[in-house]
């Protein structure tokens, strides 16, 4: 039986699996992200003594360098310009295929999610961070670098929300007003612990909908998937 392996890196944990063809699961394992060494060689590790691996696939946090495998510019301490792809493959002998955790989300919905036939879709994932991946006319988008959703500018009401915004790099871009980080800044405390009437919910959700205007008047995506910690949180789809 052939079998293929699955990296997703995330900022707080990684999950390594093994599936068939078919797309059902045989092994797994999740672990917690510390150090660029500690990290990839424990998933190394976990695919080392399997050699009916065919190939493996890395959905990782970004941004990242498709072309050289490479960690970009992130602001995680210490994963700036990780090699990544090359050492998985160089260490374990199989091919290598390397994207961005939001590309390894759509194309997964896709494939086997809720846009199964559906060649428009735009998945955007609202955690710690604010980011998103599409497909159309049934091809994944990726462009000279990897689109940055979150980094795109929305109405900013400063007398309704004189909050400046969480983003490292623009304050008040959409992922430093909607992103995980920006409501705890905001609210002082993570969005697990807000109630799903706390008036955060309402202001969330204005954003995030700012946003998918935005990205429907360029890609006019037949769905969208909202995904992440934040994102998934039923309170949440309901008012956006």
């Amino acid at each position: 039986m052939s079998l293929l392996g699955g990296i997703e890196a995330g900022g707080t944990k990684f999950v390594c699996a093994i599936g068939d063809g078919d797309g059902r699961l045989v092994e797994s394992e999740r672990f917690p992200t510390t150090t660029p060494e500690q990290t990839i060689a424990r998933a190394i590790d976990f695919f080392r003594d399997r050699s009916d691996l065919d190939a493996i696939g890395i959905a990782s946090f970004g941004p990242i360098n498709r072309r050289t495998g490479q960690i970009g510019s992130t602001p995680k301490p210490g994963w700036r310009d990780v090699e990544f792809a090359g050492r998985v493959k160089s260490e374990l002998g199989v091919p290598v295929a390397f994207d961005t955790d939001v590309n390894g989300a759509v194309v997964a919905e896709r494939r086997w999610g809720a846009a199964r036939g559906v060649d428009d879709v735009l998945y955007l994932t609202v955690g710690t961070g604010f980011g998103g991946g599409a497909i159309v006319d049934g091809h994944l988008i990726h462009g000279q670098m990897h689109p940055e959703v979150g980094h795109v500018r929305v109405p900013h009401d400063w007398e309704r929300d004189p909050f400046p915004g969480a983003c490292f790099f623009h304050g008040d871009c959409l992922e430093g007003l909607a992103s995980g980080a920006a409501l705890k800044q905001r609210w002082g405390t993570n969005a697990e612990q807000l109630p799903p009437d706390h008036e955060a919910w309402a202001l969330e959700a204005h954003y995030i909908a700012l946003g998918i205007c935005n990205f429907q008047c360029v890609l006019s995506s037949r769905l969208v998937i909202l995904g992440g910690g934040v994102g998934s949180n039923p309170a949440l789809l309901e008012l956006v």
